[in-house]
């Protein structure tokens, strides 16, 4: 059984399913419904889907322009697509109906109040009972939790969450004039909180438009939403939807399993811990979930149950904890420095050139400072700089103004370059 058909949901259900085990999907919504989301498909996503999925792409990515919290704007071209845009709810139902078809069952309107493992629902050692808000129970070999960053199935395993951030989102209607010129362009800009940023995805004649930054700093986000929203001459177009959304990530020794029952993606605390990246993070963690929970169910005792599921986590932290582990570093970099991190991404072309990779998928950011000793050296020094650097609360939350006004490169305030790669 999995709970949650998101990215994660959809993925473990049709890993599973083409496993050849009774595959049941439930969903607490009506789909398609809408998710606060970027819609960002980067390569890493892509590389993640079905056989045979065609991306609903709204817009193809070339170009990225950065900017520092308004100023200092510049632009870096590739020939190659560097990503491509989604919206959620088309990508998530057909992620769905890859599922279906590979024989999971969906069951919409059904939500999950709680998960037994022992006690009278639950008819022998190798079972789960699920117990729905209607009072039924649905028995299963084995639980994937996907339900999201309030996940119910989290909480049953008990995943420790030690980073929480709320982003803001709109999507705004405009017309053909505005829609053109930010074609094939997004814009990206490090915001004025430490480690928040705002974003800017086209997506035809829509612009997806948000803001994310520290959980407890809600006026200031909404703020630095309202300020970014006018300062790109949108103020004036009403939005068909505006959302905020609570993104989490786990800490080092949170548990993925418990029992019979995996968790993965937002249930999970799964996601980049600087970028929040979350779809990829989704994909991959959902397939693994899948695959190890056919091995769960497969399972005769709880000893060997309980080997499957540590072999699960064990695959998570080789490959997304590594990632996580280089992101909390960059998150703690660009929280205190982040017109060095700006500098460097627009004026050093190796860095922009990683970036590129990364979003192609033609690299992962673990793998690059792992195998790139340039790569891992310049993470190095700005490490050390760092420790130099005054900064209060952890990650360097707090830095003062005249840190982050000591990091600004120079340069005008509307520089515009374009570099092919």
């Amino acid at each position: 059984m999995v709970v949650g058909a998101g990215p994660a949901g959809a993925s473990a259900a049709y890993a599973a399913a083409v496993a050849g085990r009774r595959v049941l999907l439930l969903e607490k919504s009506e789909l398609p419904r809408y998710k606060t989301c970027g819609g960002g498909i980067i390569g890493p996503s892509r590389d993640s889907l079905p056989p045979g999925f065609e991306l609903p792409l709204q817009d193809r990515v070339h170009a990225v322009t950065f900017s520092l919290d308004g100023r200092f704007a510049r632009t870096r071209r590739s020939r190659r697509m560097l990503f491509g845009l989604i919206n959620r709810p088309e990508f998530d139902a057909q992620l769905v109906e890859h599922a279906q078809k590979a024989g999971a069952e969906l069951r919409t309107g059904a939500t999950v109040t709680r998960v037994e493992q022992h006690g009278p629902a639950v008819p022998d050692r190798r079972t789960v009972a699920v117990v729905l808000a209607d009072g039924e129970t649905v028995l299963a070999r084995a639980v994937v939790g996907a339900d999201g960053s309030a996940s119910r199935i989290g909480a049953h395993v008990g995943v420790k969450l030690g980073q929480v951030d709320l982003g803001l989102e709109a999507e705004i209607p405009v017309p053909p004039s505005v829609a053109e010129d930010w074609k094939g362009r997004v814009l990206i800009d490090w915001g004025p909180m430490p480690g928040s940023y705002g974003w800017v995805f086209p997506k035809g004649d829509t612009l997806t438009v948000g803001v994310i930054s520290a959980r407890g700093e809600g006026a200031a986000t909404k703020r630095y939403m309202e300020d970014f929203v006018a300062r790109l001459g949108l103020a004036g177009f009403e939005p068909t939807i505006s959302s905020g959304h609570l993104t989490r990530c786990r800490t080092d020794d949170s548990p993925l399993s418990r029992g019979r029952v995996l968790v993965c993606g937002d249930a999970a605390g799964l996601l980049e811990p600087w970028t929040r990246e979350g779809i990829s993070y989704a994909l991959r963690s959902g397939r693994l979930a899948g695959e190890w929970a056919v091995r769960v169910a497969e399972s005769g005792d709880a000893v060997d149950a309980r080997r499957q599921a540590l072999n699960y986590a064990f695959a998570i932290k080789a490959g997304l904890g590594v990632e996580m582990a280089v992101g909390r570093r960059m998150l703690a970099v660009f929280e205190r420095r982040p017109g060095l991190l700006h500098a460097t991404i627009t004026g050093v072309r190796p860095a922009w050139n990683a970036f590129a990779d990364i979003t192609r998928g033609a690299a992962t950011l673990g793998g690059m400072v792992r195998s790139n000793g340039l790569a891992r050296r310049a993470l190095e020094l700005l490490d050390k700089r760092m420790d130099t650097t005054s900064g209060v609360g952890p990650a360097g939350r707090g830095v003062s103004a005249r840190d982050r006004a000591g990091s600004e490169p120079e340069g005008a305030e509307s520089v515009e370059a374009a570099e092919e790669v």
